[in-house]
């Protein structure tokens, strides 16, 4: 296995003191795309919330910090992340408002219409099945809810050597647009925007909300 192919599986599942660095990674370069899709989210003061692929868990702090009366949810399928989101985010869990899970993305465990934001942030290229997750997102939002997920848009990461089609599922606008209108997302709700994230790099931000 190549140095570069390791990096893409780490960020695609860290494990080991490997995944342990990835999250130091993660909390750096993901601060920013964290940063606007929280603010895309627009978290009411009496949201349930719930993060797929919440890693390190800074996603989750913002959220906590800003809506200290809901209750926000985290999975991840990696135990390396769930611990750096736990060590992270432990005051409001001890609280009882950050809950945090082991689970696949494929497979949410929760009843129909539990939550009223859900949040995704560079974590849909390594969904086995979009198509099942999406679905599972769409069974577990409520009416008039709202799903938000950020993506590098695919031209920025073509230059990154570590994002190779093992490891990663790339996207760009029309892409990620096609694959939520195809799971059922209605074409008038779905919104798909480039952002300039940094030097070089281009993002893309999705909201989609659910009929009322």
């Amino acid at each position: 296995m190549s140095m570069w192919h390791a990096i893409g599986c780490q960020l695609q599942h860290p494990q080991g003191f490997a995944g342990r660095l990835a999250g130091a990674a993660m909390r750096v370069v993901n601060a920013r795309p964290n940063l606007v899709a929280v603010d895309a989210l627009q978290v009411g003061p009496h949201d349930t919330v719930l993060e797929l692929g919440c890693g390190p868990g800074h996603a989750l702090s913002v959220i906590a910090s800003r809506a200290p009366f809901n209750t926000i949810n985290g999975i991840d399928r990696s135990s390396v992340m769930l611990g750096q989101a736990a060590s992270r985010n432990a005051k409001a869990i001890r609280e009882g408002r950050v809950r945090l899970m082991a689970a696949e993305f494929e497979w949410l465990p929760f009843r129909e219409s539990t939550f009223d934001k859900i949040l995704a942030v560079n974590v849909i290229y390594f969904w086995r099945d979009t198509r099942r997750v999406l679905d599972g997102i769409r069974r577990v939002l409520r009416p008039g809810g709202r799903l938000v997920i950020y993506a590098t848009d695919a031209a920025s990461m073509r230059h990154w050597k570590f994002a190779s089609p093992d490891t990663h599922r790339l996207f760009d606008r029309a892409a990620l647009a096609r694959v939520l209108e195809e799971a059922g997302f209605d074409r008038r709700r779905v919104c798909v925007e480039e952002i300039d994230v940094m030097a070089q790099v281009r993002g893309l931000l999705a909201t989609c909300s659910m009929h009322g």
